[in-house]
């Protein structure tokens, strides 16, 4: 049945939502325990559709047995890149970007520079591991570090579509585009209630 009083609502999935342990819970154990509950609940929601890039699709088969899933995943979830040579974006973003670089640049210096002194007061490995660790957040929490990343937002950007990522980097950055963005741990209560509204829409339409 028609569904004619929703606007199509355009959701762009990372793979976070099934295979990060720490935020797949809701849907499954496992990545395909994940996909195969979250088919049994979006399948009925016509008024949502699902996109995922092709590269981040690509990344999500590195975690799943392809022969456990579904044919309705593939139907279900559209691939599609993002238009790459045709999207505008503001140039401020260039400037923030250069300016975040730099920054963190600095951060790692100042951690680099940390550990060298501390070399000579405590053990080797241990200095090496917080070198590591301090390095690694100054470099790469918070920031795009792949061009998964940049599909995702990009494709978000493109078709006005909620973005579902738990990537601090991606959020960061998608919300200087304006892309609205929501945590994988609060995903299955949206589809829930999405569904619930569609429900109650099929209800009213058939009274009238």
């Amino acid at each position: 049945m028609e569904h004619a009083r929703y606007k199509k609502e355009k959701v762009v999935l990372d793979t976070s939502i099934f295979v990060n342990p720490d935020v797949r819970a809701d849907f499954g154990d496992t990545p395909t325990e994940a996909i195969e509950s979250f088919i049994s609940i979006a399948a009925d929601i016509p008024a949502l559709e699902f996109y995922m890039p092709p590269s981040i699709f690509q990344e999500l088969l590195n975690f799943v047995d392809e022969k456990k899933i579904s044919g309705d995943f593939l139907t279900l979830i559209r691939q599609k890149p993002p238009k790459k040579h045709e999207l505008s974006t503001p140039a401020f973003l260039l400037y923030e970007l250069i300016e975040d670089l730099r920054e963190r640049i600095n951060k790692g210096l100042r951690a680099a520079e940390k550990a060298v002194r501390n070399v000579s007061k405590g053990d080797e490995k241990e200095v090496i591991q917080t070198l590591r660790r301090n390095y690694r957040e100054a470099l790469r929490e918070g920031i795009i570090d792949s061009k998964e990343d940049v599909d995702l937002i990009l494709l978000a950007f493109e078709l006005d579509a909620l973005l579902v990522t738990i990537d601090h980097g991606a959020i960061k950055w998608a919300e200087k585009l304006g892309v609205r963005w929501l945590l994988p741990n609060r995903f299955k209560d949206y589809l829930v209630s999405y569904r619930k509204r569609c429900a109650a829409e099929v209800s009213e339409l058939e009274e009238s």
